[in-house]
């Protein structure tokens, strides 16, 4: 039985804050959405969900740093620019980057809860 994946959901505190920032920066458009509660947003093949944790966890300090995702978004073009853009609107943003053999141009971000992303561009 053949798979693929459809939906990526991200626990986060502030599901109206990480809405705005994703639709803001990157134009994902809304596809569903319980207020302050659960966001589903349209990002090409890969929906990302935006689920607010629960109640346990919601007085929690956020710790990102035991995550091992990484979001890696492409960009046809105007990575540069994207980059600058963003930096100009405050969001942490790593610099750009290439690898030997690997023909893409890179950058990571965070978003407001500190959420990893790559932006990557092909060469070709």
């Amino acid at each position: 039985m053949p798979l693929s994946l459809c939906r990526l959901i991200l626990y986060v505190h502030d599901v109206s804050l990480l809405k705005r920032f994703y639709q803001l920066h990157f134009s994902f458009e809304l596809v569903e959405e319980i207020p302050d509660e659960w966001v589903v947003l349209h990002t090409g093949h890969i929906e990302l969900a935006l689920h607010r944790v629960g109640m346990p966890w919601r007085d929690q300090p956020l710790n990102r740093s035991s995550s091992n995702v990484k979001m890696v978004f492409n960009v046809k073009s105007g990575l540069p620019e994207l980059r600058t853009s963003l930096l100009s609107a405050g969001v942490a943003m790593g610099d750009l980057k290439r690898y030997d053999g690997f023909p893409q141009l890179m950058c990571d971000g965070q978003d407001p809860e500190g959420n990893v992303f790559q932006l990557s561009q092909s060469d070709g």
